[in-house]
Order: structure tokens, then C-alpha cells, then sequence
């Protein structure tokens, strides 16, 4: 086994549970194949690779379906790894019952992109007066000093590409798991837009 999944996600609802309303994230996780496995003779590590979403094989490389032929493996463009746990085998099936209603769990995804933005949307700068004659509203303001260091110091807040980043969120419950389904309900956001891949594992802080 592993101690994840890789899916989809499908976008956000809500669910009664026994005692209040509570937001969830639907996931579509797996079903997923183990393509290889990863052995500290070959690889200098150990890990599963995982596979998810079939695809028509002109959709991928020469090279992406060599690997994946190689290990009898369907024509997939997601391969993840993810850490070994137990023993598992090339073509195994992983599904969505390795998780039960109140484990916690990690979700990895892709935050949504939001092109290049100002200091005030990416770095929640207040911003100058709005009333008349200010001339100063949504501009960073004074960013280095004088003669010395005769630069901008590294790492300030400056406008630039926002979003669009691997992004973990961690500990969240799950609330309902559907294996008939393929489903997985998970309490609160996670990082993305819908139809985005996501990684879901075992949280490292339960």
C-alpha cells in the first residue's frame, strides 16, 4: 500500500453531520494503479509510483508510454510518488477505502493563477488615501535607501506573478468516504480549481 492517493477535484458543497452544517471539498481519488516501484538497489530510495486518469496514448510521449508499457500500465498522464507502506505490488489497485470518515488528511494541489498582480492584492498592502489630491493609492511605496546598499534589498514584497504554485494544506478531516463512488469528502477548501489535480495522503501531524 501507500500512504496516499492522487485525484480530482470536483468542487465544494455542504453536509449535515451529526450536530452542525459543515463546507467539504468532493474529491474524485483514484482508483489508482501502482506502475513501479522504487528499491534502494535501483533508485536509491524507496517509493510507489502511482497512476491516474486514463488517456488515449497520442496524447503522450514516446517516452511516457515506454514506461508505462513497460509495467503493463494503461496510458496515464498523472504519475505521482508517494512514501511505501506495507507491501504492495505492481498492478495493484488503490482505492479510496484506505481512507475512513475522521482520519486526517494532507491535500497538495496547484493554486489557481492569478497573472501578475500589485502589492495590494498580493501582499495585502493597505494602500494610500482614496480621498482627492492623494495621488498615492495602490503604489508600493519607498523600497530601498539611499546611497548605500545602492540596491532594493532581497525578498521585499514587490508586485509580481501571483498564484499558480504547489501548495500544502494540512490537516483536514475527512467527513465521508464513498469507495462505491470513488469519492472523498474533505472538511474545508483545498488548493486549486476545479477539475485540477490533487494528492491526497496521510496527514503528518495526526
Amino acid at each position: 500500500m501507500t500512504n496516499g492517493l492522487i485525484g480530482k477535484k470536483l468542487g465544494m458543497t455542504q453536509v449535515f453531520d451529526e450536530s452542525r452544517l459543515t463546507p467539504v471539498t468532493v474529491i474524485e481519488a483514484g482508483p489508482c494503479r501502482v506502475v513501479t516501484l522504487k528499491t534502494k538497489d535501483r533508485d536509491r530510495y524507496e517509493a510507489v509510483q502511482l497512476s491516474f486518469g486514463e488517456v488515449k496514448e497520442s496524447k503522450l510521449s514516446k517516452p511516457e508510454l515506454g514506461h508505462l508499457k513497460k509495467n503493463q500500465a494503461a496510458p496515464s498522464r498523472v504519475l505521482r510518488e508517494f512514501k511505501k507502506d506495507g507491501e504492495p505490488t505492481v498492478g495493484q489497485t488503490i482505492t479510496v477505502g484506505m481512507f475512513q470518515k475522521g482520519d486526517w488528511v494532507d491535500v497538495i494541489g496547484v493554486s489557481k493563477g492569478k497573472g501578475f498582480q500589485g502589492v495590494v492584492k498580493r501582499h495585502h498592502y493597505a494602500g494610500g488615501p482614496e480621498s482627492h489630491g492623494s495621488m498615492f493609492h495602490r503604489a508600493p511605496g519607498s523600497i530601498g535607501a539611499s546611497s548605500f546598499p545602492s540596491r532594493v534589498w532581497k525578498g521585499k514584497t514587490l508586485p509580481g506573478h501571483m498564484g499558480a504554485e504547489r501548495v500544502t494544506v494540512q490537516r483536514l478531516k475527512v467527513v465521508e468516504s464513498r469507495a462505491d463512488e470513488n469519492l472523498l469528502f474533505i472538511r474545508g477548501a483545498i488548493p486549486g480549481a476545479i477539475n485540477g489535480v490533487v494528492v491526497v495522503r496521510k496527514s503528518k501531524k495526526s
